[in-house]
């Protein structure tokens, strides 16, 4: 099978089109014919080598991909999923089971759950790894209905999925944004509109003068933006936090991994989709062997929406 994977660590230009065995699933696992991948930043960090102690036991080629779509061509014993199922999956690059940009692909029957209603494999393909990455946010913040929550980063699809998904829980959002992406964030449903940028925890607060209960942080501001939280409040991040917090702020690391096999999680997203409360946004796709274009694109920035790669 087809596969875009590094055989050493570098620049977009370190991906390749390989060939590899096709793999097959053990007891409680399928195997998906991927029509799509989804481009994420952690795929470009991965194929930079930044994570790569944790693939010290594996040989190359390492293949990224963190969320797929496609159709079940193989079960294991116990599985939910049937041959035939169109399904959308989170993959775990860092795995034995290894990442997503491959022509199939293993994983464990509760990390996948059927494509939502009238979505193509390239939306389906977007929704996993962001979408459970947003809820794993919300759940840790645990704010009720009513309370007040700051994304930055709300252009992106992480930050994308956290205002839409709060907004389904009853919470207040203010959200960041450039010029340009203020017609997207506000459609997205957020409730006030700050601009992105140095100074955005200043600007929050001058909308919410007593503070925010939480910031989720999809713009990885860090401690700068600890002074638009209120007194004990909370920030979630998704790539670590460094420095220390102040006026008992909580800091809670988000690591997707942690909901990786939460299927109650991911196909909650798909009704969420289905319904229209969450939306699925595909900003280009791409044929594997120009694999190192998208990840080019998306280190550019700038990219509203995600950037897809097609195993037709």
């Amino acid at each position: 099978m087809r596969a875009v994977g590094v055989t050493r660590f570098g620049g977009p230009e370190a991906l390749e089109v390989v060939e590899l065995d096709d793999p097959h699933p053990a007891a409680g696992e399928i195997r998906i014919r991927v029509h799509a991948a989804t481009v994420n930043p952690t795929d470009t960090l991965f194929r930079a080598g930044v994570t790569s102690a944790a693939l010290r036991d594996r040989q190359p080629p390492y293949v990224p991909g963190m969320d797929v779509a496609g159709v079940v061509d193989e079960v294991g014993e116990g599985a939910r999923q049937s041959v035939g199922d169109d399904v959308m999956a989170i993959t775990l690059p860092r795995s034995s089971l290894g990442g997503g940009y491959a022509e199939r692909v293993i994983v464990p029957t509760d990390s996948a759950t059927a494509m939502p209603v009238g979505a193509s494999y390239a939306e389906a393909s977007t929704l996993p790894m962001n979408g459970l990455t947003a809820q794993l946010t919300l759940d840790l913040l645990a704010l009720e209905p009513g309370r007040t929550l700051a994304v930055t980063g709300a252009a992106g699809a992480y930050g994308g999925y956290v205002v839409q998904l709060a907004k389904a829980r009853g919470l207040r959002v203010v959200a960041d944004s450039s010029p340009e992406d203020e017609p997207l964030v506000r459609r997205l449903g957020a409730d006030m509109i700050v601009a992105r940028g140095d100074g955005v925890a200043l600007r929050i607060r001058q909308v919410a003068p007593d503070g925010v209960d939480a910031v989720a942080d999809g713009a990885v501001i860090g401690t700068p933006v600890l002074p638009a939280i209120r007194d004990g409040g909370a920030i979630a991040v998704v790539r670590g936090f460094e420095g220390e917090t102040e006026r008992g702020i909580t800091v809670h690391p988000v690591w997707v991994s942690e909901y990786a096999r939460e299927w109650d999680k991911l196909d909650e997203l798909r009704r969420l989709a289905g319904t229209g409360d969450v939306t699925l946004r595909v900003a280009h796709t791409y044929p594997p062997e120009n694999a190192p274009d998208a990840h080019r694109a998306l280190e550019a920035g700038g990219i509203r929406g995600r950037l897809v790669i097609m195993f037709d």
